[in-house]
């Protein structure tokens, strides 16, 4: 099983730079999962945040609009289930599972948890961001597996398709 995952300080920096590891890894490798880009917003103290299904290419918003004053989480939970499922009904045959983000939904065992355990299971390989705050709980659900790659996305890729042909062979 592989599990590799990165934890960046500073807001939206996994994001980044998982974007850019899925950007250089289409077309070499059957992708599924998300990337997420955050938009931010002059009127606003929340941004807008939307992920990209890998798979299709498919953009969901799965921020909610609060308002002007919003505080506290803006996530909404209807659409991260669309995105789950959705990356789900694409995981046969993939190569790579990329997650945006093991965030308090998936630390409590629901989002994309249960798909990283079921491609993992399958012997798809994964690879998570992961925010400082929620990395214990990432490594009570990784149970010792879970491998730390460095903010490098040139080490990243090759960790990403070096676990795909660990995975074929």
């Amino acid at each position: 099983m592989k599990l590799g995952y990165v934890s960046l300080p500073g807001r939206g920096e996994n994001d980044l730079l998982l974007a850019k590891v899925a950007g250089r890894l289409c077309g070499q490798l059957k992708l599924c999962g998300t990337v997420q880009t955050n938009i931010e917003r002059a009127d606003r103290r929340k941004c807008d945040m939307d992920l990209r299904l890998l798979a299709t290419g498919e953009v969901l918003r799965i921020s909610e609009d609060r308002g002007a004053l919003a505080r506290g989480c803006t996530l909404d939970t209807q659409a991260l289930t669309e995105a789950v499922a959705r990356s789900e009904a694409t995981l046969s045959g993939a190569d790579l599972l990329i997650i945006n983000k093991f965030g308090k939904i998936e630390a409590e065992g629901h989002g994309f948890a249960p798909l990283i355990a079921e491609a993992l299971c399958r012997g798809i390989p994964v690879l998570v961001g992961v925010n400082a705050l929620n990395l214990p709980a990432f490594k009570v659900f990784a149970g010792g597996i879970a491998q730390p790659l460095p903010p490098n996305a040139q080490h990243v890729i090759d960790w990403c398709q070096n676990a795909r042909v660990a995975n074929a062979a």
